[in-house]
């Protein structure tokens, strides 16, 4: 057999650390409890994003998804030549790699990137004595696996624990018993994958690890950039043939709390084939050859989610979690379409439109704060903001700090609106053109997007901002003007109708909503009929048509007037594959079901 590991991933879809390994009473793991005797557990590990498809994007990359453009649910955007993904270096060292079979990245691969990616795609199907590297996925433990009815509970829903931001009602209580059943059930998935690679006599060759995609398909965990949407298990069993792998913190049946999260997993694995990671790569190998020091934060983000924009970034460290809100005017809990089809979004919806809620229990479906700061030793479902703690006031800062640090480090491109990371680049991919400060002013871009999310009033310099030479500066501005409201539009009020024939389409969408919710009968006869012809993504493509739908949705009943022409807009533009314009029609049905109701 090679000198080299075999190396074995078994991955799931949406869960947290709920395995009987983690101390969770109610987890019914055995497979995975055993894989973990024979290992180690992680006990801070981390997605990088709380839904699948930028969370894979950083995976695949060894880089943050915003500093390649990526951040957004099922985007799709060029890759740079400076960013391999991990399995074509592998592949070119002499392993055999093959993904069953999901991938969902949301950067075009740059050539082949495995020997085979299918339902068929098997470690089996090597040459003979090649090391392999294979990743089988599994899906029963998915979002839409808690809502499947009928079903007949295994787990009892009165054991279940429904966390303090959850009312406790029986169908969330359903949903979580059932969150429990799906995860026994990919328990036994992952057993059979064991068994095989016991059978074939390869376990003593081969390095294995399992972790989930991000948090729980739960509403509150995933979409939400905080610990409940990027909390995930890692496990990792290192045969004793290949301990000289092993990392200081390495012990079986251990428990690690080095924090690592989905940007180090490909450098890891490399570095454990003895290959160096690529310079372009930014996540840290936490074991093998190349292993590199421990990091002292975690990053965290979220961009769009399905139909719904926001831009949230977050860090932590073994304790603290913080959480920096660019958009804090919308809640955390935007209307998702998908999301709703769980009961537990729509009762919990239901109990906050009835007013049934306690503080914790609201603030989901509320404008946040800009910042949020939590005490996870003593507040683990991060219910107590301590951002305005005067106690806390160094540990804010130096949180804060170190966020914003990595956005400057990692060039983050999420600053720009969607249409901008597409329209900036022209063809070429966002990860080059954010290192070019002509087409990318980042530190201009960031302390507009400071500015506009501030809790200062700040509205002369908003107004400054309304007349820069970047087209994100003015977009900021503008966005800074609505998210202070009525007040802050009058004091704007010439700017914003002057930026209805900005050349960029964004800022023209920004200063038409702001006057679409807080002007007056004439401007929403002017900001209206824009927003509705932006929404033709036949015209103006899918990501503008987006912003416009969302600026529509939010004004509201001031939108009933165009109705007619909304009703006549395309939901799909033919040319296009549905993968960048699925969330079109879920805004037109919400939009229309609003104002024809």
């Amino acid at each position: 057999m090679s000198d080299r590991p075999n190396i074995l991933w078994l991955t799931c879809e949406d869960i947290g650390p709920n395995l009987g390994c983690y101390g969770d009473d109610c987890a019914d793991t055995p497979n995975l409890d055993a894989l973990a005797a024979r290992g180690v557990i992680y006990r801070n590990a981390w997605s990088n994003a709380p839904v699948c498809a930028p969370a894979r994007t950083c995976i695949i990359t060894g880089c943050y998804a915003p500093s390649a453009g990526a951040e957004h649910m099922r985007s799709f955007l060029p890759i740079s030549r400076a960013m391999p993904m991990y399995p074509q270096l592998l592949r070119a060292a002499g392993y055999y790699c093959t993904n069953n079979s999901k991938e969902d990245y949301s950067l075009e691969k740059p050539g082949q990137v495995w020997d085979e990616s299918s339902p068929a795609a098997h470690w089996r199907n090597r040459a003979e004595g090649q090391p392999f590297f294979a990743i089988f996925n599994y899906t029963v433990t998915h979002e839409s696996g808690i809502r499947k009815r009928p079903h007949e509970l295994v787990h009892d829903p009165a054991g279940a624990h429904v966390p303090a931001y959850h009312p406790d009602t029986p169908e969330v209580r359903h949903d979580w018993a059932q969150y429990y059943d799906t995860i026994s059930a990919m328990d036994a998935q992952a057993g059979e994958a064991l068994r095989e690679l016991e059978e074939a006599g390869l376990a003593e060759d081969t390095i294995v690890f399992f972790y989930g995609d991000h948090g729980s398909g739960m509403p509150g965990h995933k979409r939400c950039a905080r610990d409940a949407g990027l909390h995930v298990p890692l496990i990792v069993a290192i045969p004793e043939k290949f301990a000289h792998l092993a990392s200081g913190d390495y012990a079986h049946g251990g428990a690690s709390d080095r924090l690592v999260s989905f940007v180090d997993l490909g450098p890891t694995v490399l570095s454990l084939a003895g290959v160096e990671p690529a310079p372009a790569m930014q996540g840290r190998a936490f074991m093998g050859e190349h292993e590199a020091a421990p990091a002292g934060y975690l990053y965290g983000f979220r961009g769009r989610m399905d139909e719904r924009y926001d831009l949230v970034r977050c860090c932590r460290d073994e304790r603290f979690v913080y959480v920096r809100n660019f958009m804090p005017h919308l809640p955390m809990g935007q209307h998702v379409r998908y999301m709703f089809e769980t009961p537990t979004t729509r009762v919990w919806h239901e109990l906050y439109e009835a007013g049934e809620l306690s503080a914790a229990q609201r603030f989901f479906w509320e404008p946040r704060p800009p910042e949020e700061l939590y005490d996870l030793q003593e507040d683990p479902e991060e219910t107590r903001n301590l951002a305005d703690s005067r106690d806390h006031a160094a540990v804010l800062q130096r949180m804060r700090d170190a966020c914003r640090e990595w956005m400057l480090a990692t060039r983050d491109v999420g600053l720009l609106p969607e249409p901008q990371i597409h329209g900036r680049s022209a063809g070429d991919a966002p990860y080059d053109v954010a290192r070019d400060p002509e087409r990318y002013p980042m530190a201009r871009i960031l302390a507009a997007a400071e500015l506009a999310s501030s809790p200062e009033p700040a509205t002369r310099r908003l107004l400054d901002g309304m007349g820069d030479a970047d087209a994100a500066v003015r977009w900021w501005s503008a966005m800074g003007l609505q998210m202070r409201g009525q007040q802050a539009v009058r004091q704007g009020h010439a700017a914003l109708r002057a930026a209805l024939d900005d050349e960029d389409a964004c800022v023209r969408i920004a200063a038409a909503e702001a006057l679409a919710r807080f002007g007056d009968t004439a401007d929403a006869h002017l900001s209206l009929p824009l927003l509705v012809e932006l929404a033709d993504a036949s015209v103006h493509g899918p990501y503008v048509a987006t912003m416009a739908l969302n600026a529509i949705d939010h004004a509201g009943e001031a939108a009933r007037p165009w109705l007619d022409a909304i009703r006549v807009l395309p939901e799909e533009d033919p040319t296009l594959d549905n993968r960048v314009q699925y969330g079109i029609p879920a805004l037109l049905e919400r939009i229309l079901g609003r104002l024809e109701g």
